[in-house]
């Protein structure tokens, strides 16, 4: 409004934002709705067209719908076939769908909501909020979340979703009309192509989509709400005061679960959620939102921050700007992340738990202890290091960060113990290979990773041995894990490493006496709960040997709920201060949010940055 005060405007006067708002609701000349067939062709239009779509979905058909920031694939969450039938043509066999209730009530049929649960399900933001469901619950069928006791529920958050739920009075699946790894699509043109032999209706209208912006993920860790995925309803906003420096600066993130970040006049605006840079659409998408937020808020980078790792498709695409590129170290991203969100000055201890980042010393971090001074870090500790037979296949295949395991643990004899493998984990050709490849040290990498140990663990307890979603393994022990909190730990050691570098902590005692247990026949649940306790043991000692009082908890690891409450309460007990995420997701979606505050540390003591700046 510029202090104009519109209330003495004229409703027909277009300074008046009333004058551009009134035709969003009216019936006549507001967005008009259309069903479509799988080829294109009009069904009906109007009232008719969400009647028709109605009386589809009661069929068991699936039907894409044009909603606030892209499409949604609906379909009837009761009917266990027609949620297999979308799952196999969307070649997504087993990850979880989210679910839209048609009111809060309809919600806590299926789930047992907390009162925080609830508030964040009916927010403005009306995020994706992932909840326990009942062990009663008779509503929604297994197929959609298979294995898992946890539902991803969201309530209608635009008028067409209400229209729809109100009609068919039961839960519909709203997964993103997508493919597996492809941006959601925004023009129905497009949903047309892409989408085709997955919908068997489009009901689309004629209000354009600027931007995709998917829907955002929610979850309850440690007691506090914590964004998994940051994007509708949370992006982009301000999500954090930038120290002054040379800006505007462009952070381009990660890899995986991509967001970017731009700095401008002491603050930082990460963009909504993009996704993983894997397919060419992903790419062009990610292309897109880096020149698009510059642009939203007309504001021009003088430099462009990117992860460490060169093949990245985001660090390939920094030397495309021009402009002096600052490359930062994963984990140290990860680590400013937390700090920036919670405002915590340093000195501090950042737990840096994930899958994988590119270490400065060329091997795989993922489960690191940092020290983080005023403008630096140093790698205080780590987790003890064990290679990954096929390098990124170990990403899709837990057994085999198990067999890396093993053979940082018993060593060469693990070829001969095929009993310390649950039955067919392996066939007699794959093992061959694998010993092959360990043995001359091919395509082996070495890493510190904490997500590849929940993977090896979970497949050794026979939860999951090859995953077809990222992070299935480390859900799986996470909910067949008992009472963490009663559960004895598994033992381990932390030692000097050589030449001072830092500390080791030594897991290998506790896979020892773990695989000895299951053995014996120890259920799993106890064997999962023991693994858990370990974790927040190890972080609890780790920190009383690094002896600074605040400590940070960041990476995609702590989205396990058991995990963080866990950690939070030993690190509390023992006298820490301890910060987690809320706003800035832990996993990599807030990579360049830290990204930012990392080029700011750098350009604040080098004001005419040179392209070779470096924070690895």
């Amino acid at each position: 409004g510029g202090g104009m005060n519109l209330d003495v405007l004229p409703v027909d006067d277009p300074r008046d934002r009333r004058f551009h708002a009134q035709p969003n609701a009216c019936p006549e000349c507001g967005p008009q709705a259309t069903l479509w067939d799988g080829r294109g062709r009009t069904l009906a239009e109007r009232r008719e067209a969400v009647a028709a779509a109605v009386a589809a979905l009661r069929a068991g058909e699936i039907v894409a719908v044009k909603g606030l920031g892209g499409f949604h694939l609906l379909v009837d969450a009761r009917n266990g076939e027609a949620v297999r039938r979308l799952r196999a043509r969307k070649h997504r066999p087993e990850k979880p769908f989210a679910v839209m209730f048609p009111s809060p009530e309809a919600a806590e049929a299926e789930c047992r909501l907390s009162g925080l649960e609830r508030r964040l399900l009916t927010s403005t933001e009306a995020p994706i909020v992932l909840v326990e469901r009942r062990n009663d619950a008779l509503i929604c069928c297994e197929e959609v979340a298979p294995g898992l006791p946890l539902i991803g529920a969201l309530l209608p958050y635009t008028g067409l979703h209400h229209v729809l739920l109100r009609e068919l009075g039961f839960p519909v699946v709203a997964t993103s009309g997508n493919r597996s790894d492809e941006p959601i699509c925004t023009d129905e043109t497009e949903a047309l192509a892409r989408l085709a032999g997955i919908a068997d209706r489009f009901l689309v209208h004629d209000r354009p989509i600027v931007r995709p912006v998917d829907d955002s993920v929610v979850r309850v860790l440690g007691g506090a709400d914590t964004v998994l995925r940051r994007s509708r309803g949370y992006a982009p906003l301000p999500a954090g005061r930038a120290r002054p420096a040379a800006e505007p600066v462009l952070a381009l993130g990660g890899h995986l679960k991509n967001t970017v970040a731009l700095s401008v006049e002491g603050q930082t605006i990460l963009s909504q959620h993009i996704g993983d840079l894997e397919t060419l659409q992903a790419r062009t998408a990610f292309t897109q939102a880096a020149a698009d937020l510059p642009s939203l808020y007309d504001r021009t980078p003088r430099a462009v921050v990117c992860d460490a790792h060169p093949e990245y498709a985001s660090s390939l695409e920094a030397a495309r700007f021009g402009l002096p590129v600052v490359r930062v170290q994963h984990h140290y991203a990860h680590a400013l992340s937390c700090m920036a969100e919670n405002e915590v000055e340093p000195p501090c201890l950042a737990v840096a738990w994930d899958g994988l980042g590119l270490g400065p010393d060329g091997t795989i971090w993922g489960g690191e202890f940092l020290a983080i001074t005023h403008d630096d870090f140093r790698r205080a500790g780590r987790l003890a290091p064990f290679v990954l037979p096929g390098g990124e296949a170990a990403i899709r295949e837990p057994r085999r960060s198990a067999l890396g395991m093993l053979y940082a643990c018993p060593g060469e004899e693990v070829f001969d113990r095929p009993d310390l493998f649950p039955p067919a984990t392996f066939q007699d050709a794959e093992w061959a290979v694998l010993r092959r490849m360990i043995r001359a040290g091919v395509n082996t990498p070495v890493t510190t990773s904490a997500g590849r140990l929940f993977d090896g663990v979970a497949s050794l307890l026979g939860l999951c041995h090859i995953s077809s979603y990222e992070g299935q393994a480390a859900a799986r022990l996470e909910f067949a894990s008992g009472d963490v909190e009663r559960a004895r730990p598994y033992p381990f050691t932390v030692y000097d490493a050589e030449e001072g570098d830092g500390f080791i902590v030594d897991w290998r005692p506790m896979l020892t006496a773990l695989l000895e247990d299951r053995r014996r026949g120890v259920p799993v649940a106890e064997l999962a709960a023991g693994f858990h306790a370990a974790l927040c043991r190890m972080i609890v000692r780790a920190a009383g040997r690094v002896g600074l009082e605040r400590v940070v908890l960041t990476g995609g690891c702590f989205q396990n709920g058991k995990l963080v409450a866990g950690a939070l309460a030993g690190l509390r007990n023992a006298g820490f201060t301890v910060y987690t995420h809320r706003r800035i997701p832990p996993n990599d979606g807030g990579l360049a949010f830290g990204q930012i505050a990392a080029a700011h540390r750098l350009l604040q003591l080098t004001p005419q940055p040179d392209p070779s700046l470096s924070c690895a």
